[in-house]
């Protein structure tokens, strides 16, 4: 009888199994992936049964992009109008896309996502928190009539606190206020806005992150850090809104970030990104917000720059991964140099071609990254592939003053990109992602700077470094690596 019982329980296990094994592929191979993506997602269906079904129903589905930006046909045509309003902009600069290569990054970024040239910009940069908070806080209590905030991370902390307050003082003068936040990436809840609310202010949790079942997609988070202030004044880069990104953490000490300010019609850009992805997170069409002229003011000409510039919006909602692409053509395209900064380096196979093709062909390519990990795993997967790099030519440097968070490329003499977006497959293809690519040598050089400076406070990783890592350190790196994909 016993025998009987575990030889129907041996059976019943197999057809669990096999079950199983056909609904992990099912499940998989229901829309398109990349064999990386495709292959972690069997590992965690196959090995964790359920608990592997449950993360890939919050974590694993795709997300329709028709579905979710939603464009009325005045939308449409408004864009289009606004669009032409920066041409006869551009008109007022003789500033053009010099090199072969700018041409042809610009067409690139065109073509897929229509992202205009725009001139007669003026860029500032800002590595600290303090001073980055300090002036931004400056720009918003001048505004004189709207301010539109988009977040990945923002705490109920100290400077948390200080900016909710700066934005509820602004609403109370009735100046328009509106906040995009992505509750998973600060733990903070729409209560923490309740001040700004009451005041006048208009607040939504992004679109990934609201409905349990049929919307929520935790492994999709909105990235980008947008301010944008009476439609000419924008802020993007790295910082999120949190006191350890003024250096206040134990943990990591000294926040080392790239955060830009933009006067010009770059800021139009920003904007439209910003309508969108409020637009996409409203319930009502009713709440949507119409693309009104305030948000598209062009700026006095005495505030005008010299920077060239396109501003590039990409996400899980497109068929394409556009900043990859981005990447992946400076690199190619490069004749001297190519310079990166990122928190985490977990390429995919095109873009680690891409940097071996570039080292091999005699371009300087260098990558820094940090020398402590902010997530394990994903600091592990980034020391694996720092090593594979680094034995193929690529110069790794380890910041060692802090934590840095830049997320910058600088490409020859007169290119260079700074923005939201990590050189990982999360950032390319997971993550509502914004870049800025610039086509000027004065912010190449800004850059450029920034980043020597930052090699004063490095190491460069050697042969004899990486064999010194232990075989612990190495088992933890190569498994890290496997589940790099879904990171």
């Amino acid at each position: 009888m016993v025998k009987m019982d575990m030889t129907l329980l041996y059976d019943a296990l197999i057809v669990l199994i096999m079950l199983n094994t056909i609904g992990a592929f099912i499940t998989v191979f229901r829309r398109p992936r990349s064999i990386a993506s495709v292959f972690a997602w069997m590992l965690t269906l196959v090995f964790f049964p359920v608990f592997g079904f449950i993360l890939y129903t919050f974590c694993g589905r795709g997300i329709d992009g028709e579905a979710m930006y939603r464009f009325k046909d005045t939308h449409r045509m408004r864009i289009k109008e606004i669009n032409e309003l920066i041409k006869e902009n551009n008109k007022h600069y003789h500033q053009t896309v010099k090199t072969v290569e700018s041409q042809l990054l610009n067409n690139y970024f065109n073509n897929v996502e229509e992202s205009p040239l725009t001139k007669g910009n003026k860029v500032d940069f800002y590595t600290d928190g303090k001073e980055k908070f300090a002036a931004l806080f400056d720009d918003i209590r001048a505004a004189k009539d709207t301010v539109n905030v988009e977040y990945y991370a923002f705490f109920n902390d100290k400077i948390g606190n200080q900016f909710l307050d700066v934005l509820v003082e602004k609403a109370k003068e009735g100046v328009s206020v509106r906040l995009v936040f992505d509750p998973w990436g600060g733990k903070t809840s729409i209560k923490f806005f309740k001040p700004l609310i009451e005041a006048g202010g208009k607040v939504l949790p992004f679109i990934t992150s609201r409905n349990l079942i049929r919307k929520t997609r935790l492994n999709y988070h909105l990235h980008r850090k947008i301010v944008i202030i009476d439609g000419k004044i924008g802020w993007t880069g790295g910082f999120n809104v949190g006191d350890q990104y003024l250096g206040e953490s134990k943990k990591f000490g000294y926040w080392r970030d790239t955060h830009a300010r933009i006067v010009g019609t770059a800021a139009f850009s920003l904007q439209e990104i910003f309508i969108k992805d409020w637009n996409a997170s409203v319930k009502k069409e009713s709440q949507m917000m119409e693309y009104e002229s305030r948000f598209f003011s062009i700026p006095d000409p005495k505030d005008a720059g010299n920077v060239t510039m396109q501003i590039v919006a990409d996400g899980p909602d497109s068929e394409e991964q556009i900043l990859r692409g981005g990447f992946i053509k400076m690199l190619l395209g490069a004749e001297k140099r190519v310079w990166i900064q990122t928190p985490y380096l977990i390429p995919d196979d095109s873009m680690i071609t891409a940097l071996v093709i570039a080292v091999r062909s005699g371009i300087d390519v260098r990558i820094m990254i940090p020398c402590m990990p902010d997530h394990p795993f994903i600091y592990r997967a980034t020391q694996h592939y720092a090593n594979y790099l680094q034995k193929r030519g690529v110069k790794i440097y380890i910041y060692n003053n802090g934590f840095i968070h830049a997320k910058t490329l600088i490409m020859d003499d007169t290119i260079s990109s700074f923005g939201t977006t990590n050189q990982d497959i999360r950032s390319y293809a997971l993550n509502f992602e914004v870049s800025a690519f610039a086509y000027n040598q004065e912010v190449n050089q800004a850059l450029a700077e920034i980043f020597e400076e930052d090699m004063k406070h490095s190491v460069e990783l050697t042969r004899e470094m990486i064999r010194s890592q232990s075989r612990w350190l190495r088992f933890k790196q190569n498994f890290s690596r496997l589940l790099s994909p879904i990171l």
